[in-house]
């Protein structure tokens, strides 16, 4: 306090800090109308961006699952239905239609989770019966040249598998499952690597700490340097016993 019995006035030095626009995000959600329908949102600004129609060659029921992958003006959006099926859309042009590039139906039971690994080049689904796939992530200039079928198919014999997350290195990802179990797979073979058993319950969701290389990188050099430390105290040791 004062003299007079006011506050002291504080001074703060602002600093202004040139801050780049952060680029926009893009929502794919279920159509409100059209079921098997996909609507794209843009935010900030709110605004309906796309919109994907059902296919009208196949039943696919229910949209499931998305996920979206945008580069510069294009975007890739990949799709989980009801009836088992996953499909690529992608939009080269802001303003142009999205066409379909890839449809597969590798499983027998709604898709719930579908997610695009960091490369860009694949994505995995799950469902509700036992397999988990690897998809093709197509490039609009490779679309006569990618097959319609998945990459690698594993029957887990372990139904109702959701939250599928891959962490930030592709190396490994992870579900959630009704049983109660985080399943974790290699990203290369589909081959269960783990099983987490601390839920009584169904568990619904999965996530990923991000792999940063400097901190790999420091842990690896602090390890050769303990290696280091632990060879020269054996020598110590050796030469004072001689």
């Amino acid at each position: 306090m004062c003299r007079d019995g006011l506050p002291q006035q504080l001074s703060y030095d602002i600093a202004i800090v040139d801050q780049k626009p952060e680029p926009p995000i893009l929502i794919a959600v279920p159509n409100t109308v059209d079921s098997g329908g996909i609507d794209i949102y843009h935010l900030p600004s709110e605004n309906r961006a796309a919109v994907i129609n059902s296919d009208r060659d196949i039943t696919t029921g229910m949209v499931m699952s998305l996920n979206v992958q945008a580069e510069t003006t294009r975007i890739q959006v990949v799709a989980g239905y009801e009836s088992g099926h996953t499909m690529v859309f992608v939009q080269n042009d802001p303003g142009a239609e999205f066409q379909k590039l890839y449809s597969a139906k590798p499983h027998t039971q709604p898709i719930l989770s579908v997610a695009i690994f960091p490369s860009g080049d694949f994505y995995a689904t799950s469902a509700a019966d036992a397999i988990v796939a690897k998809h093709p992530l197509p490039a609009a200039k490779s679309i006569w040249k990618t097959e319609l079928r998945p990459l690698k198919v594993n029957q887990t014999k372990h139904s109702g598998q959701q939250g599928l997350q891959v962490r930030s290195d592709g190396k490994i990802f992870a579900t959630a499952g009704w049983d109660g179990r985080i399943r974790v797979y290699s990203g290369k073979t589909l081959r269960e690597l783990a099983v987490l058993k601390w839920h009584k319950s169904g568990c619904y969701a999965t996530a990923f700490a991000e792999i940063i290389e400097s901190s790999v990188n420091l842990k690896s050099e602090e390890v050769i340097i303990k290696e280091e430390a632990i060879e020269e105290d054996k020598s110590v040791v050796q030469r004072s016993s001689a």
